[in-house]
């Protein structure tokens, strides 16, 4: 689950973050609490990103995918889009998630999708559309995030350590 991960990044972006020596793999990670989850990030723009997580590990009592899993999946993904729509000058930070719950799952893989509603100067909304692997939707989510400056305590907390 904590193993390295190939996300795929458009090569402007590439470019962008290589100039300021910040390392996209572990900026654009799903954190530790996502390496914990099995939340992996397979394909990041500003215009769509998508992750995957496991339901074994993650489910409640009934042996179902737990909802706030869900939560965590929608806004690891939804922020990635946020960051990247923000460029290098801006950090994205949640302020409204909500998730609607629309199935269960048991097993395998599931896969969210998060696709921009809104991207501003100062905020940024996307969808996140969390599916099982027979393509049922299992839930539908809306992260809003905030777009702040980034001040030079940020930068130091995104740039590779020796």
């Amino acid at each position: 689950m904590g193993e390295q991960q190939h996300v795929t990044f458009p090569q402007e972006i590439i470019d962008e973050y290589a100039a300021l020596g910040v390392d996209l793999q572990a900026l654009f990670s799903a954190g530790h609490l996502g390496t914990r989850m099995g939340v992996e990030i397979v394909e990041a723009s500003a215009e769509r990103v998508v992750g995957t997580m496991p339901v074994e590990g993650n489910t409640q009592p009934y042996g179902l995918l737990h909802g706030g899993a869900s939560a965590v999946l929608a806004e690891t993904l939804g922020s990635v889009g946020s960051m990247l729509h923000g460029g290098t000058s801006k950090i994205a930070v949640g302020v409204d998630l909500n998730c609607t719950h629309h199935r269960g799952a048991r097993s395998g893989l599931v896969t969210g999708v998060a696709t921009p509603l809104h991207r501003g100067r100062s905020t940024a909304t996307y969808e996140i559309v969390i599916s099982d692997e027979q393509g049922r939707r299992v839930c539908t989510a809306r992260l809003t995030c905030m777009l702040r400056d980034v001040n030079p305590k940020d930068a130091e907390r995104v740039r590779p350590t020796a």
